[in-house]
């Protein structure tokens, strides 16, 4: 205290005093170079108070860091800080150093002589001491700062890949271990992946620290610590481990759900053509012609082959899917995953088990409907054909009527005509038995399929009523040409006759029959045919018949003319 006034004290002198060497005694023996000591001595003992108290604080600290592990971290923790700050005392050590040796300077070349006191003389090798100690002691503070900078680093390191790890191996693995399911439809496989996406969001967190944290492993790596290269490779190597094979887990999952989905969509996909297929195939079908039941038939040839393509698919699809499943083994981190597996085995297996009966189903009442349609294009021909029958006949009976009018001019022609007739009336005959046939096929494959024949309800009275006519009308051009040929082959025997044979004509009768039949045929030209429901038909048009009897009457005149002739030498020989 006593020092700290005179310093004071000095302090207020030197304003007033020239900076030169004090001469006269204040107090008896104290100078301004002494003061000047006295406050370079305060100085002097609080450098050196700092200095010792901070080099036993180093000293404890630098010491510690060479302990065990738990003296260490306990010496650490407690005296980690110094009290004071070793370059702020430093610096104050360097100043007070530099100010010691510009004193020793200033005193020996002033030319003043210059008695510097003991203690004076001790400070500054004092000093000096004191920071080479410093300075050892803080380099060593340094590392053992850095070495705890690095060490609190790692182990700062070492916790957060331990959280990683531990949340993937813990909460992360046990979120997959219980999905497992694939869903039995479309919208449950959506809603796993939805959850599966929930999962990979949480997950894509905890993979963004680990990005981080292999950047900061990296790059301590890149530093060359050798010390820590083999602790530092480990929780890499260890981080990696984990995060790879997390990510490979929901990768794996992401596309057994992906394939699950598309299985499911292929299944629907199908499951609606066999809908659309058995409801096409449970209506009953009234098509108008066989052209639209060949259109039919080809709609239901097509849907099929498009069934087949779908089934096909799926079975690709489940193959895919069966074998993903029977992968989950090596994914399930010690799990029995047998169940679930059988679970979705069983599923995938029963619906394409479902989805083949299904289809045997539908093709076999395919097979029937395409019998019924085929069935149904012969009932339709059947009927299309005996309708043609029935106008082949009309058209024959047609001819019959307009063009089988002539009757002949001698008796040869007309059994050529009556020949002619008879082949015409076979045709008729196997055109009317064509028809019945068809009728009678169409009769029973009405049966078959249970229906009722567009026209065979009309076109059976029709093919009888026309055949009845054509019998008719067949049997009068039949009488009409024997008429015929009985007329010619009398009135020829009986015109070739000789006239020096009279004794061949002493019976009259011949000519008056020949007369008779050749009246009978001419009248019966010009009556019509009746039908039974009282219609009436003539053979040709009026010329027609004209001229046909035209050619009897003509010899009619010379059986007459012959029989005058044969009459005149009887009349003759009474007069002679």
């Amino acid at each position: 205290l006593f020092l700290q006034v005179i310093l004071v004290s000095a302090n207020k002198l030197t304003r007033y005093i020239e900076p030169c060497q004090l001469t006269e005694d204040f107090g008896g023996t104290l100078t301004y170079d002494h003061m000047d000591w006295l406050n370079k001595r305060l100085v002097f003992e609080k450098f050196t108070k700092e200095s010792t108290s901070l080099l036993d604080e180093l000293a404890l600290i630098n010491n510690g860091s060479d302990k065990g592990t738990q003296e260490r971290e306990r010496s650490i923790d407690l005296n980690f800080l110094p009290s004071v700050d070793p370059e702020t005392v430093l610096q104050t050590g360097h100043e007070l150093l530099s100010e010691l040796q510009q004193r020793r300077f200033n005193g020996s070349d002033g030319g003043v002589s210059w008695s510097p006191m003991d203690d004076e003389l001790l400070a500054q090798p004092q000093v000096m001491k004191l920071l080479d100690s410093l300075r050892e002691q803080y380099t060593r503070y340094q590392e053992v700062c850095r070495q705890r900078s690095k060490r609190t680093q790692l182990e700062e390191i070492q916790q957060k890949v331990m959280q990683v790890v531990n949340w993937l191996e813990g909460p992360g693995s046990e979120q997959l271990r219980t999905q497992w399911g694939i869903g039995d439809s479309i919208r449950a496989s959506q809603a796993l992946q939805q959850k599966h996406e929930e999962i990979e969001s949480q997950h894509s967190e905890w993979f963004a620290v680990y990005v981080e944290l292999n950047q900061q492993i990296a790059a301590l790596l890149n530093a060359g610590d050798e010390e820590d290269l083999v602790e530092l490779k480990a929780l890499q190597q260890q981080l990696s481990d984990v995060c790879y094979r997390q990510a490979s887990q929901l990768e794996f999952r992401q596309n057994l759900l992906q394939a699950a989905l598309e299985f499911h969509s292929v299944a629907q996909d199908l499951s609606q053509q066999l809908d659309g297929l058995l409801g096409m195939l449970c209506v009953d079908v009234a098509p108008a012609d066989g052209a639209s039941i060949q259109q039919t038939l080809k709609l239901l040839e097509e849907k099929l082959k498009s069934v087949d393509l779908g089934l096909q698919g799926l079975r690709e699809k489940g193959q895919s899917l069966l074998d993903q499943i029977s992968n989950q083994a090596s994914w399930a981190y010690g799990k029995d995953v047998t169940i679930e597996n059988k679970e979705n085995v069983d599923h995938i297996q029963g619906v394409m088990e479902d989805m083949q009966l299904r289809k045997q189903r539908c093709e076999d009442m395919v097979d029937v409907r395409r019998l019924k349609m085929l069935q149904m294009v012969q009932l339709f021909k059947c009927e299309e054909d005996a309708a043609q029958a029935v106008e082949w006949l009309s058209e024959l009976l047609d001819a019959l009527l307009k063009t089988h009018i002539r009757l002949g001019d001698d008796a040869q022609e007309t059994k050529v005509l009556l020949e002619k007739h008879r082949k015409f009336v076979d045709v008729a005959q196997s055109t009317y038995d064509y028809g019945r046939q068809l009728l009678q096929a169409t009769v029973v494959l009405c049966q078959s399929l249970r229906c009722t024949s567009r026209s065979s309800g009309d076109t059976l009275p029709r093919l009888n009523r026309v055949w009845k006519q054509f019998t008719i009308t067949s049997e009068e051009r039949v009488h009409r040409l024997e008429t015929a040929v009985a007329f010619h082959s009398s009135a020829e025997k009986i015109l070739q006759e000789c006239p020096e044979q009279p004794e061949a004509f002493n019976e009259m009768e011949q000519f008056d029959e020949i007369e008779a039949v050749g009246k009978s045929l001419l009248d019966r030209l010009t009556v019509p045919v009746v039908y039974p429901d009282g219609s009436e038909q003539y053979f040709g048009s009026p010329s027609d018949m004209a001229s046909a009897a035209e050619h009897i009457r003509e010899k009619m005149k010379l059986v007459s003319l012959k029989k005058q002739q044969l009459r005149q030498p009887e009349d003759t020989t009474p007069e002679s």
